[in-house]
């Protein structure tokens, strides 16, 4: 079975880390909120429990997964980004998530950005994708931003989805 460390990553304002058992509690809280629509929510605790451990479990098993998203001037944990597979993604996605009061500042560009690159470059992937519903017009922006490119051609499990693709900068 590959056994991987989970990695740190930090650009000029964030820190993606790897997940604690303190950060369980906001993160259930935003996915039993509405704001989780986008990611499979509202849910309850069990079910967030669920996707906690399966953001972690990825590590050893493929190689990747979640990241807590840290300030870096306060500490302080405002969200999550990942490179997801397994059963539940058809691809290799990456995804972001922040907790209310920190949307419109750049930060889930930041910090899928710095985890796009880490995956293309350690990884050596030719290939991502996000997954986001249609009407999610910040994630949508977000993935613009990334150099992602509507692929209506890639598979996906809600086939209401809207799916950006990246690719590494040589191929862009």
């Amino acid at each position: 079975m590959p056994s991987y460390d989970i990695i740190t990553l930090t650009t000029a304002r964030l820190t993606l880390r790897p997940q604690v058992m303190d950060d369980f509690p906001a993160y259930a809280a935003f996915l039993a909120s509405p704001r989780a629509v986008g990611v499979g929510g509202p849910m309850d605790e069990r079910s967030a429990w669920g996707l906690f451990c399966h953001d972690l479990a990825q590590w050893p098993l493929l190689g990747h997964g979640a990241l807590m998203i840290d300030l870096n001037a306060t500490g302080a944990c405002i969200g999550q980004v990942g490179i997801n597979h397994g059963p539940l993604f058809p691809e290799r996605e990456l995804g972001w998530l922040l907790y209310a009061g920190h949307e419109g500042q750049g930060y889930a560009t930041e910090a899928a950005a710095a985890l796009r690159d880490w995956g293309f470059s350690a990884l050596a992937l030719s290939t991502l994708v996000s997954y986001m519903t249609p009407t999610n017009a910040a994630s949508a922006q977000v993935a613009r931003r990334l150099g992602g490119v509507l692929d209506a051609t890639a598979p996906r499990m809600d086939t209401t989805d809207r799916v950006y693709r990246y690719r590494p900068h040589a191929q862009r």
